[in-house]
């Protein structure tokens, strides 16, 4: 069975930094484009960050310039940095990762239980 386990958040003040990971469990299966979303209280669900199996990255405009994307493949594991925080980046953080389990061929989207990253002004 695969499974997302994201890692990470916590209360920081504003201007600091955090550092997210999103680790995928389980056996026999491919990974291919990964995502982070976030989600704040009263707000709808919102993608932050995008990163493909070849590692090529997109980032929502509210982001660009102060989060970075990566994954280790060998690791199964995605990360955010996300530094210069404000208040606003205040949500509970998802990962989400299309994947496909060999023993069925089945391609599905999986997510994480969200991390919760608090920015204190």
């Amino acid at each position: 069975q695969v499974q997302l386990v994201e890692s990470g958040g916590g209360l920081v003040q504003s201007g600091g930094s955090l550092r997210l990971s999103c680790a995928v469990s389980g056996s026999k299966f491919v990974v291919n484009a990964m995502h982070w979303y976030r989600q704040a209280p009263g707000k709808q669900r919102e993608l932050v960050a995008t990163i493909t199996s070849g590692g090529t990255t997109n980032y929502a405009d509210s982001v660009k310039g102060r989060f970075t994307v990566s994954r280790d493949n060998a690791k199964n594991t995605m990360y955010l940095q996300m530094d210069s925080l404000q208040p606003e980046d205040t949500a509970v953080y998802y990962c989400n990762a299309r994947i496909v389990v060999l023993t069925t061929l089945r391609q599905d989207d999986y997510w994480g239980q969200g991390t919760q990253v608090t920015v204190s002004s």
